[in-house]
């Protein structure tokens, strides 16, 4: 089986290539509205299905496709991707000086199964000086990630003081659970 990459992100890619796996990629635009009263688990699961609906006619029968959905989840609250600038600054305030959960949902499609994993990582951010977080919008690319962050970004660098779970995770994809797991189905 081929494996497809159902992902616009760069970090998501060069995750998987660094895996090992030969891989094609395909974007299609999905609806990540999301119900509220969603746990995590379920909110990142069912914005992996709705890409893979978006994506599987353009899959093969001999290919595997892969989609994933990451979001910050602070407080009981969804952090996604920031809609502006001001958003974006908004969250990291938010998230200054707090403990918060980073879920990612991962969903395996093939013309036999479906299958899923979702992994969940701990991170707190020290207390966050707003003109740091002002340069990291202003000076990276805050724009397209959840939570208005990159762990492996400046701002991680300067302000996240602990984690607990897959540093990959945070990145968008928990390659230490889905690298046992595409191997197996392999």
């Amino acid at each position: 089986m081929q494996l497809v990459l159902g992902s616009a992100s760069p970090r998501r890619k060069a995750l998987l290539s660094e895996l090992g796996f030969d891989f094609r990629v395909v974007t299609a635009d999905a609806d990540e509205t999301f119900d509220a009263t969603q746990s995590p688990e379920e909110l990142v699961l069912s914005i992996c299905r709705k890409k893979i609906a978006a994506i599987w006619p353009e899959i093969a029968p001999n290919e595997r496709l892969i989609c994933a959905d990451t979001i910050v989840f602070l407080n009981g609250k969804v952090l996604g991707k920031p809609k502006s600038k001001a958003d974006a600054i908004e969250m990291l305030q938010q998230l200054s000086g707090q403990t918060h959960e980073v879920y990612t949902g991962v969903v395996i499609k093939d013309t036999g199964a479906e299958h899923q994993l979702v992994d969940c990582t701990t991170v707190r951010f020290q207390e966050l000086k707003l003109e740091d977080i002002i340069h990291y919008i202003e000076e990276h690319e805050a724009m397209d990630k959840a939570g208005s962050y990159g762990i492996q970004d400046w701002i991680g660098h300067i302000g996240i003081v602990e984690i607990r779970g897959s540093y990959t995770n945070v990145m968008g994809l928990p390659t230490q659970r889905l690298y046992p797991f595409l191997k197996q189905l392999m």
